[in-house]
């Protein structure tokens, strides 16, 4: 009988853990949970778009440049104003002429400054180099560039050539900063 008495325990206890295993209870881990707020990210702008550009001549008079028959000793100077959009913790761009075509004009008789900026303070720079400005998404900056064709040139050279920078365009690309990646 004292086998038939362990017998009938062992199968007591077997159930028993059968049953807390299975479902009649559990055998668990603590476990918690918590929830974060980290906020959103949100992207900063880079944009420029450019305003009608006006030709001048060395007076500083406007003149149409569909119509004007340069000469030597003339210096036209082509100014468009930019409105750039940068918005970044640390955002900074660079702005450069694009799609210039190759100049057709003897290099001794005609120079072509490069791109200069002028903001509203009215600095003018040759760094083109932007940055954001305090309070304000958006900044004018007005490019201009000088073509002067020299009083030099002799007996028919460049006469009736052309330079046509009809396709020209403005490029804004971001810089990376220093500890950026």
């Amino acid at each position: 009988m004292k086998n038939s008495t362990l017998i009938k325990g062992t199968a007591a206890i077997a159930v028993g853990a059968a049953l807390l295993l299975g479902g009649g209870g559990t055998l668990a881990n603590w476990n918690a949970e918590a929830t974060a707020a980290p906020g959103t990210i949100v992207a900063g702008d880079l944009n420029v778009t450019a305003a009608a550009g006006v030709w001048t001549d060395r007076t500083g008079a406007t003149i149409n440049i569909n119509t004007y028959k340069v000469v030597p000793g003339d210096k036209l100077t082509y100014t468009q104003a930019l409105t750039v959009t940068l918005v970044g913790d640390k955002m900074a761009a660079n702005v450069v002429l694009a799609n210039v075509p190759a100049n057709t004009f003897t290099a001794d008789n005609v120079a072509i400054s490069p791109m200069k900026l002028t903001n509203t303070a009215g600095d003018v720079t040759s760094n083109t180099v932007l940055k954001p400005v305090t309070g304000s998404a958006t900044q004018t900056v007005t490019a201009s560039t000088v073509f002067e064709f020299k009083s030099t040139t002799t007996g028919r050279s460049d006469v009736a050539k052309n330079y046509d920078l009809g396709n020209v365009s403005y490029t804004l690309t971001q810089l990376t900063q220093t500890g950026l990646s």
